[in-house]
């Protein structure tokens, strides 16, 4: 029986490079069973309003992009009471949505065989304020900021948090935050470089988190916190820590939690999914369980 499935196309991710291979690729989809219908982005925004207005008359909904503009396409579909299944066609370098599901990069091809011959599972999504969401991380600080401003070739030869931290530390770049944060299993009242709120083995590019310690569906996030160490051995501590995956460092807290509160003594910039995200003195952050299912 043929399937209705809304393909949302980016035309900037990537550069263009959906085009490579595009044909071949819808193809796949045709062979699968689908009948795709086009929709092709012009600007922010447009993926949300998409997805929302017509995504409940297909039986899918994919798209093709980056994680920005998946975190797009969710927001559109939490608009729905019961919103179709979700394929994802990363383009682009960071695609931390596609590391934590195993999805090829850059390879409509293969990401369309994928979506026909993957299955759907259950997926949470995270809320940011009143009106607001995010796909796998909403986060703050200087290793944010660093992270998502280094070339990827740089964070791929150097590592991930070591380059942040120690690259920071050389530039004397760090900010620390008074922050109070308030989650479900009490509240934690520190000095913090950084702090995010993630559904994803990788966070930020940052912070890659063991498998077994993430759950995908299970309506709980993982709340990740660091505080000033205050020296130069601190930061070597916490770079150690986590390059080793022990995560054992006083400075570095991992927790799960369904919901955390975030209270600054001064506004600060937020990022949600790799974007912008604004700046907030009071913000809370909260774990949808399970509205949307992701197909990989």
């Amino acid at each position: 029986m043929e399937k209705k499935l809304m393909l949302i196309v980016n035309p900037a991710a990537g550069r263009g490079g959906y085009k490579v291979n595009f044909a071949e690729a819808l193809h796949t989809l045709d062979l699968g069973g689908y009948r795709t219908t086009l929709f092709f982005t012009s600007g922010r925004g447009d993926a949300t309003e998409f997805a929302a207005r017509h995504a409940a008359n297909f039986d899918t909904v994919a798209c093709i992009g980056g994680d920005g503009t998946l975190s797009e396409v969710l927001a559109g579909l939490m608009q729905l009471d019961s919103p179709p299944p979700v394929g994802y066609m990363p383009m682009g370098t960071a695609n931390d949505v596609a590391t934590t599901l195993g999805l090829p990069k850059n390879d409509t091809v293969g990401a369309a065989r994928r979506i026909v011959h993957g299955t759907a599972h259950p997926f949470d999504v995270g809320g940011f304020g009143d009106d607001k969401y995010f796909a796998y991380i909403a986060a703050f600080g200087a290793f944010t900021e660093v992270s998502y401003a280094t070339p990827q070739d740089q964070k791929k030869r150097l590592g991930h948090l070591a380059y942040v931290l120690q690259g920071a530390q050389q530039l004397g770049k760090i900010e620390s935050y008074n922050t109070r944060v308030e989650y479900d299993g009490g509240v934690v009242e520190a000095d913090l470089l950084y702090g995010s709120m993630s559904n994803s083995t990788s966070v930020a590019g940052i912070v890659r988190l063991p498998s077994e310690m993430v759950c995908l569906g299970d309506g709980m996030s993982e709340l990740v916190l660091v505080k000033n160490p205050g020296s130069v051995a601190g930061f070597g501590e916490i770079v150690e820590s986590v390059l080793s995956q022990r995560f054992d460092s006083e400075n570095l807290l991992i927790l799960h939690t369904r919901q955390a509160r975030f209270i600054f003594d001064k506004p600060v910039s937020w990022t949600r999914d790799g974007e912008a995200g604004g700046e907030y003195q009071d913000i809370t952050l909260k774990n949808y369980e399970c509205p949307v299912q992701m197909i990989f």
